[in-house]
């Protein structure tokens, strides 16, 4: 008996438990909506899943609930063809009010920052799509409509860049940003367009510093690296530093603290190919630069590949977050733009770099248009 009782008791602490999983909650009203289906779904990697749905009832309220995911997540209501999204990434609530006839635009909801963002960001991607179709259906002659479209894709690209994606790329709606489509094709082409890879270079960077083992930073990095490759052009070019600069035998020398309080020598990494690399982690293009790095240290590290980034920034606190994921070496000049390293080295704009050889000598100072990597298997 007393068997049974303890058994009974294991079985509704396990479903506690289950019942005290962290999980977060959307509910609210759709009025207007009787007897109509109500989907919840995720929008993943993969497509979209249904995750539950519900009939809608006169008053048309509805609850949902589901596990809270481990980094930022989307999902999204809808009813028929009409679509709300939203992003969750903790046990939040999300409350959403809309009525049939406005649900996908119409909307209100009692969320995150992030998610009256992506309500902005669609309302925007609504007046496109309407302007667009007007410019389609005006009868204009075809050079002059393309000419209008491109003009209307171009300014709605600029508005959501500045507004949206550089203003704070760590956040949720600057990833949705990224995604949205016209006419089912995505407004911002992360493979052939390299402004635009430059928009998911900033995102890729922002999550793979807070996310790093999340599958969306994962695949967000991998677009980066495949956009970058298809818009890089390249050159092989022997580039030389001014004589008064590779005169000395050896390196000169930068001992810098890293993000531990340990002082780094250039000196003390003799027998290794190094880049010097002069940046600025807050400069928009940092992210870019950055993936193209990772991408070379992933491929050349083990043959004796080190880089050996030193940043300007004046925010101690931004570079040491910003840098904390890095897996090269990563030191900071406290004098920031007025560092005397700049002049020694003749650096007049950034990011600049510098390769040395296994004998800790200076070769060559590369520019943007050199090729890094031919220039790098070419030492090693």
């Amino acid at each position: 008996m007393k068997r049974n009782v303890y058994l009974a008791a294991a079985l509704l602490a396990g479903l506690a438990a289950c019942d005290n999983e962290p999980s977060f909650r959307v509910e609210g009203t759709v009025t207007g909506s009787a007897d109509k289906m109500l989907y919840f779904e995720h929008s993943g990697l993969e497509g979209v899943t249904c995750l539950d749905s519900t009939r809608l009832n006169d008053n048309g309220t509805f609850q949902f609930s589901q596990a809270r995911p481990e980094s930022p997540e989307f999902y999204r209501l809808r009813v028929e063809d009409k679509v709300i999204h939203f992003s969750v990434d903790s046990t939040e609530t999300v409350r959403i009010s809309a009525r049939y006839d406005q649900f996908g635009t119409g909307y209100q909801i009692e969320s995150s920052e992030s998610n009256r963002k992506i309500q902005e960001l669609t309302r925007l991607q609504a007046n496109l799509q309407t302007q667009v179709n007007k410019v389609s259906a005006s009868g204009l002659p075809a050079g002059i409509a393309r000419d209008s479209l491109q003009a209307l894709i171009r300014r709605y690209k600029d508005e959501v860049k500045r507004n949206y994606i550089f203003v704070e790329p760590n956040k949720a709606y600057a990833y949705f940003a990224l995604f949205q489509q016209l006419n089912g094709y995505m407004i911002f082409d992360p493979l052939n367009n390299k402004d635009d890879v430059k928009c998911f270079a900033a995102v890729a960077t922002s999550l793979n510093n807070l996310y790093p083992h999340a599958d969306r930073s994962r695949n967000l990095y991998n677009m980066v690296i495949k956009g970058m490759k298809n818009t890089r052009t390249p050159q092989v070019k022997e580039v030389s530093l001014p004589t008064d600069i590779v005169r000395e035998t050896t390196i000169i020398d930068i001992p810098l603290m890293d993000i531990k309080g340990e002082t780094r020598h250039l000196t003390d990494l003799k027998g290794k190919v190094v880049l010097i690399d002069f940046t600025a982690y807050q400069n928009t293009l940092s992210g870019a630069h950055n993936l193209l790095l990772r991408e070379l240290y992933n491929k050349y590290a083990a043959q004796g590949f080190e880089i050996y980034q030193i940043s300007i920034d004046a925010d101690e606190h931004f570079w040491k977050t910003a840098s904390d994921n890095l897996p090269w070496i990563c030191v900071r000049d406290p004098q920031g733009p007025y560092s005397s390293y700049l002049n020694i080295y003749g650096v007049t704009q950034l990011p600049a770099l510098f390769l040395v050889n296994r004998a800790n000598e200076l070769s060559a100072r590369l520019g943007e248009k050199d090729n890094l990597e031919a220039a790098i298997q070419k030492l090693l």
